[in-house]
């Protein structure tokens, strides 16, 4: 009953109205402090958090995950109880790969988590609650994460560990006004066919939180987001989720404002066009997946030692053991397996003020573990290290423009980490650049140019935009 009720069946709440929940987040957007919980602490008030804790993660051999073995037959690195994820093959046939297509390890996590974030309004301004947690793979420990951030094999019990709090106020159909619920993607080119149920759900009553949480304006969220490794990757793709459309009909002198919040703001493309255009991408792109099993993904360079599974080229990405001990999660300690990429991406977002309004520039990417071929992607989505030296691949589109982009172009620039949960030190260079009006409105068949209040409601839907393109959407609300 309680996995039906989390993925299975409408929301547990009638929805907030998306206008006025967009002028409600607007004026906490607006409200840069507090003093119950001052911005400037937070940093501070996460490490004390991690001194005071008992965190360790040690690589070990593969042979020293309990409860994890190459399952005999597929070769599998599984868990004994069938549950969590598990490390499998994954054949791709896709455009842009040789004919006979690539293979590689993926993570194949079938079951949908929660993450969530709780709201409430206090002295009239909309107010999160959010979570000094630890993740083995977050590269210091502790960052500021959701209310509740669950995998199904967590919330079900098979971990055998402690209650997960405030799960209930997702749960209690009567208790809680929903702003948010929608399924997400995360990162394809690990995951295959990954989902994770993002939400916000708002309480009028007061909450004792403890001393691991604390509410924070959408203000003061911003700011933070302004700082490395601070927000963690479920946060950012929760807040991202929330309706900017109809919050005002816009200042004419800020485009960025028009482009979040103004209704009436001129779009180079309508809803029905971009729907169209990325339809058609889906429809006539290549993407065939098939599970294979892990020893296989050696016939395209991969190596598998007893400390790991990595790449003969040295890049793309290492599959690692962990032995992790957390005082203050569900389980105190466990073992399991990380992907652990070689080098940092970039994801970049070039923009540009068209019709005084902010545009972003998207591209429609398919990536291996897409479940729906192709999703809105940063103009920019690499590692770009893997383009340069012998035998590398030419730049991707726009990758110059970004790395030749002027300092005063560039509006936003900061190095946020990936999935703590099931990635080891993944970190990404998120950057937004505005391009000047010698830069052509002419782009690729595959890119758009779209407002941001376009994909804010385009996040009222799951598949549309990737986890990356979802950081730098909420990551333009700094630029307010």
């Amino acid at each position: 009953m309680l996995v039906d009720l989390l993925v299975g069946t409408p929301a547990p709440a009638a929805a907030a109205d998306r206008a006025q929940t967009a002028r409600r987040l607007l004026a906490s957007a607006r409200v840069s402090d507090t003093a119950a919980m001052p911005v400037d602490r937070v940093p501070g008030w996460l490490a004390e958090h991690a001194r005071r804790g008992r965190f360790e993660v040690t690589p070990v051999p593969f042979a020293q995950l309990r409860g994890w073995s190459f399952e005999t037959g597929s070769g599998n690195l599984r868990h004994e109880s069938g549950r969590f994820f598990a490390v499998e093959g994954l054949h791709v046939l896709a455009d842009g790969l040789p004919a006979r297509g690539w293979k590689q390890p993926i993570i194949v996590q079938p079951e949908v988590g929660l993450l969530g974030i709780v709201a409430r309004e206090i002295d009239g301004v909309l107010h999160f609650l959010m979570q000094a947690k630890m993740e083995p793979g977050n590269i210091n420990m502790l960052q500021l994460s959701p209310t509740v951030q669950a995998t199904r094999s967590n919330f079900t019990g098979v971990h055998n560990g402690r209650d997960i709090p405030f799960l209930d106020l997702f749960m209690d159909r009567g208790r809680a006004r929903v702003l948010v619920d929608v399924l997400q993607s995360e990162q394809a080119d690990w995951f295959l066919a990954k989902r994770n149920r993002n939400m916000i759900v708002e309480i009028d009553e007061d909450l004792q939180a403890g001393p691991d949480f604390c509410w924070l304006t959408f203000g003061q969220i911003l700011r933070l987001l302004r700082l490395d490794n601070v927000v963690n990757m479920d946060a950012r793709s929760i807040l991202a989720c929330l309706p900017t459309a109809g919050a005002t009909t816009g200042d004419p002198g800020d485009a960025v404002l028009r482009s979040f919040h103004d209704p009436a703001a001129p779009a180079l493309a309508t809803t029905a066009e971009i729907h169209s255009w990325l339809t058609g991408i889906r429809a006539l792109r290549e993407l065939v997946q098939r599970r294979v099993p892990l020893p296989e993904v050696a016939e395209d360079g991969w190596l598998f030692g007893e400390t790991e599974i990595g790449h003969a080229s040295g890049r793309r990405f290492k599959v690692i053991g962990a032995d992790v001990s957390a005082s203050n999660r569900e389980v105190a300690a466990w073992t399991q397996p990380l992907i652990q990429p070689q080098v940092p991406g970039l994801m970049a977002l070039i923009v540009k003020r068209i019709n005084n309004t902010l545009h972003a520039l998207v591209q429609a990417r398919v990536d291996v573990g897409h479940l729906n071929v192709a999703e809105l992607a940063p103009t920019v989505h690499c590692r770009p290290a893997d383009h340069t030296g012998p035998g590398t691949e030419p730049y991707p589109p726009f990758l110059a423009d970004v790395l030749a982009a002027p300092g005063s172009r560039i509006h936003y620039d900061a190095v946020q980490s990936e999935e703590g949960g099931r990635f080891h030190h993944a970190v990404n260079r998120y950057t937004i650049v505005e391009a000047g009006d010698d830069f052509t409105e002419e782009v690729p068949e595959d890119y758009a140019w779209l407002t941001f209040a376009q994909l804010t409601e385009l996040l009222a839907h799951s598949h549309y935009l990737n986890v990356e393109l979802r950081t730098l959407v909420v990551c333009a609300h700094t630029l307010y």
